[in-house]
């Protein structure tokens, strides 16, 4: 079942991306709101498998503090990754040049925000992934 929630996960990142980059083209004036992800994205979105845990054992944590925890996980592993990938392929698959905040390139502090409710909304899809492998266990016993 992990595979597939990992899997579930990579889906789901993809489809925000692709949302997020396309409101994006929209706000910059692209009426063919043409958005954009790469490949890599999906094996990292689905990293998000090891927020699981950290859920679980901060579930009793006010919201406010449980999406600042995502958040600063997020920006510390888009940090790690990104460096990591820009050592092995030359490059990072995404780049934060132009924008406030940056560090490197490869983090943006002034997406802590975007990240915390990022955090919050796996938060939810973990919760249903739960549900989803409770219903499906107990209709195979």
């Amino acid at each position: 079942m992990k595979i597939l929630r990992f899997i579930l996960y990579g889906i789901a990142g993809w489809c925000v991306e692709i949302v997020w980059t396309g409101f994006g083209s929209m706000l910059n004036g692209d009426v063919t709101l043409r958005a954009w992800t790469n490949m890599w994205m999906f094996l990292i979105y689905g990293l998000a498998i090891f927020l699981e845990p950290i859920h679980n054992n901060i579930r009793h944590l006010p919201i406010i503090i449980r999406g600042a925890i995502y958040s600063a996980l997020i920006i510390i592993f888009e940090y790690l990754i990104g460096s990591f990938l820009a050592l092995v392929l030359g490059t990072c698959p995404w780049h934060y040049n132009n924008g406030p905040f940056t560090i490197q390139g490869i983090t943006r502090l002034d997406y802590f925000p975007y990240w915390l409710v990022a955090g919050l909304l796996f938060e939810k899809l973990h919760d249903a992934l739960l549900k989803l492998t409770i219903t499906t266990e107990q209709s195979s016993s």
